[in-house]
This record gives C-alpha cells, structure tokens and sequence, in this order.
C-alpha cells in the first residue's frame, strides 16, 4: 500500500480511479448488468454494489463516532470473519437500483468522502490512533481505511469489469 505524502495526493488519486472504474461501465447494458461470467466472481451490479456497500460503511463509521455511538466494524451484524454475508447485504441493498444509478451513487458518495478528507488536519488523518474506529490490531492510520475502501478496490475491480467484459467478448 503505497503512502501519501498529503491529502490532495490521496484525493487526487481517489478521483483518478474512480473515474477510471466509472469509465468501465459505459459499455455495459443495464440488461447486462446481473450477467456472471465464468471465471468472475462479481457480476458488474455486484462489483459497484460492493464498492457502493465499503465505501458508505467508512462515513458510517466516522458519522457514528463523530455522534458519540460505538462503532462495531465492519458492522454490528457482520464480523471480520463473516464478510460473505456482509457483501451478499451490499448486493440485496444496491442491486436492485439500475446500473445508472449505483453510478451516481457511487459518485456522491465518493464526493462525500473527499469532502471529509478535506475537512480533516492532517494529524487525523495520518497519524494512528486518531480515531476510535481504526484502532483494529492493524492500528492504520485514517488515510489507510480510506485508501482500502476507495482508490484500492476501485483499481482491482476495473480489472474485474475488463475481465468480465473479456469474457461476454466486448473488450
């Protein structure tokens, strides 16, 4: 995981993989949409629900604790060890909208997060500990769970939609 050497850094590159991942579901049918093809896990509703479902349970997380509620991660249903059921919950929340709309979702939601980057000091968000939500045994700062549920995922799941588009033979 490569760091940042400051906010804008991570935003910019927030930014830049989102609109790469968007990008990949410009050809893609919204009758298309539930399609799995073989040899990929996620059909594309499955892959924008997951980033959809990570990307609101981070300002959940900081919402929560900002409220004064405990924060049970990565929810107080799903434990770490039960992330199937976890991800099956994104899929029944967000699969039902069209692929148009997880899109933009999916982009406010981003929004939302850059927002709160931007609201954060730099101690927040790159220092351990400054959260009570991050202090899992990993002990990663705020920049971390942002960078994992964001710029990450949405790198790795572009290469998901190519592979998947590969496979319907659309590449």
């Amino acid at each position: 995981m490569r760091p940042y050497k400051d906010k804008a850094e991570l935003i910019e590159e927030i930014r830049k993989r989102l609109l790469l991942y968007d990008e990949e579901f410009n050809d893609i049918k919204e009758e298309e949409k539930d399609l799995l093809m073989s040899g990929v896990d996620k059909t594309p509703s499955q892959n924008i629900s997951y980033q959809l479902g990570w990307t609101r349970l981070l300002l959940q997380w900081e919402s929560d604790e900002n409220k004064g509620i405990e924060v049970k991660t990565p929810t107080p249903e799903y434990k770490w060890n039960n992330l199937k059921g976890l991800y099956q919950s994104f899929y029944d929340q967000y699969g039902s909208h069209s692929l148009q709309q997880q899109r933009e979702l999916l982009r406010n939601q981003v929004n939302e997060i850059i927002e709160w980057i931007e609201s954060l000091d730099d101690d927040t968000l790159f220092i351990p500990g400054q959260r009570k939500w991050t202090t899992t045994p990993a002990r990663w700062p705020v920049w971390k769970w942002i960078h994992i549920n964001t710029a990450a995922p949405f790198k790795n799941f572009r290469a998901q939609l190519r592979k998947w588009k590969k496979e319907k033979g659309t590449a």
